[in-house]
């Protein structure tokens, strides 16, 4: 059995809050932990502000693309993270749930989509530090 932590990221569209949350994890923690992003009703693209905002601080997520939450991804996950999709996510026991109220950058301008990155950026490294044990 693997030891090494999965983490999904759920939105509705899985075209921004997500997108960027699965890609700061991926590029901060690399291999220690696994990562998902999924929406309850995925959008056709990624929000083309939150690549922009993203590509700002080194991290690309251009070539991502949006994908369908299924029960089978939360099941496989050891932590959840909504971020405004309501009840459209499945719940199972023995998974931990989190909500990440983070404002939605659809319909925004880079300049408004930094300070939501930055949140999430903040989140995702207090989650790398509960779910990856330091080594020093």
């Amino acid at each position: 059995m693997s030891t090494t932590p999965s983490v999904l990221f759920v939105c509705v569209h899985n075209a921004g809050r997500s997108q960027m949350a699965a890609g700061f994890l991926t590029h901060l923690a690399g291999e220690s932990i696994e990562v998902r992003s999924a929406g309850s009703a995925p959008a056709e693209t990624i929000n083309s502000a939150a690549v922009e905002a993203m590509a700002e601080v080194g991290v690309d997520i251009s070539m991502q693309s949006p994908k369908i939450l299924t029960p089978d991804a939360v099941e496989s996950s050891t932590v959840v993270i909504t971020m405004g999709c309501g009840d459209a996510c499945p719940v199972f026991p023995g998974i931990s749930y989190r909500d990440w109220a983070l404002d939605d950058p659809a319909g925004k301008g880079v300049e408004a989509v930094r300070p939501i990155r930055d949140q999430i950026r903040e989140r995702v490294e207090a989650l790398i530090a509960e779910l990856v044990p330091a080594t020093t």
